[in-house]
């Protein structure tokens, strides 16, 4: 059991690793939460009160003071981030206790033990504004949307943003590959098929493959074809904790997984070809897909059917038009080794993907 007194503790400055504060004698409390500590990746300080050293107490970005070391702390000075600690559920005087130290929450172990780990994680991690998570899915197939996703991702890494690119597609061949790169050391998604729960945000970065300045998280080439829908959401949420951009390219299918995925993004492109029967099908997708996402926009790609422009085919689809995406020579037929889409910064498509993410930064007010 958690509950709420006041206001949520600050996250870490500048992003920098931060250890939190424990204060209590209670040795069985202290395990605990040393243990939860250790899920959390964090290590703690420890105290039996209030520490002595200048600015040990207030430059603490998570104080937990243990229910028996609340008189204890009674005077110390008032700021956010404290949690009161305990295992009472049944004690009413553990609210008057936690206002007479100024805590933020109080918390009841053992129900309270992931909204614990959750917090000391954030804190460990100096988590800070969310990134920017787009979704790219074709209206039908190869309308491009794997080819606009890795422009978007590379478009965004060369502005100097913390990009991960995740290819949610099993059957579409690996973002990998698309990029040159499948040799390239890291793990793939089979690897995350059990996580559950709070997956690290750092620990999921560095374990990618790091490709063209970017993160790429995509398929081995092996037998799995679906990750369980809690691997998505636990993957997904942990990307996005990082900040920057965090680009996916989506399936047509919407299963479970899929519509974790969609459930996570800010803004989706729906990559529409100017053919009738193109906007035909791309109209069943995107019944499908605004179910779950709210926020879809059409990207419409030439060359244009007789009667059709971009306005016509959003009109069409009934969605609010997002512009052209440039087709450029030999980018949908790239060959290995080959520079990324939009990777040159120069073209059509680069810039394309440029204005859009511009645009999508400010509407998110992360820019």
């Amino acid at each position: 059991m958690a509950g709420t007194v006041t206001h949520d503790p600050p996250s870490a400055a500048g992003g920098r690793q931060s250890r939190p504060l424990i204060v209590t004698e209670d040795a069985e409390l202290l395990d605990d939460l040393l243990r939860l500590c250790a899920a959390a990746g964090a290590t703690p300080e420890v105290h039996h009160t209030v520490p002595d050293r200048s600015g040990g107490w207030e430059a603490a970005p998570l104080v937990l003071v243990g229910d028996d070391a609340a008189r204890r702390v009674r005077g110390a000075a008032r700021r956010r981030g404290v949690v009161l600690v305990g295992r009472d559920q049944d004690d009413p005087g553990v609210w008057k206790r936690a206002v007479q130290i100024g805590a933020d929450h109080v918390l009841m172990l053992p129900d309270g033990e992931q909204w614990l780990v959750d917090r000391i994680a954030d804190v460990a991690e100096g988590v800070g504004r969310p990134a920017l998570t787009v979704g790219v899915i074709g209206g039908r197939g190869g309308a491009g949307a794997s080819t606009l996703a890795c422009a978007l991702a590379v478009t965004s890494a060369r502005e100097g943003l913390r990009t991960l690119l995740v290819d949610a597609d099993p059957l579409g061949g690996g973002l990998d590959v698309l990029l040159g790169a499948e040799s390239a050391e890291g793990l793939r998604w089979p690897a995350f098929a059990a996580s559950r729960g709070r997956v690290g945000s750092g620990a999921l970065e560095e374990s990618l493959p790091q490709l063209h300045s970017l993160r790429v998280l995509s398929w081995d080439r092996g037998d799995c074809v679906a990750i369980p829908p809690q691997a998505v959401r636990a993957v997904l949420a942990a990307a996005r904790r990082r900040g920057g951009t965090v680009v996916v390219d989506l399936p047509r299918r919407i299963d479970d997984g899929t519509a974790e995925a969609l459930a996570q993004l800010d803004v989706g492109l729906l990559v529409v070809p100017a053919e009738l029967r193109a906007v035909a099908a791309a109209g069943r997708v995107a019944s499908a897909v605004g179910m779950v996402l709210r926020d879809l926009r059409v990207a419409v790609r030439g060359p244009y059917a007789p009667g059709l422009d971009d306005r016509e085919v959003a009109r069409l689809l009934g969605l609010p038009l997002a512009g052209e995406v440039p087709v450029e020579a030999g980018l949908l037929r790239l060959a290995e080794g080959r520079t990324p889409p939009g990777a040159g910064g120069r073209g059509p498509l680069a810039r394309f993907c440029k204005e859009f993410l511009e645009r999508a930064l400010v509407e998110a007010g992360a820019a």
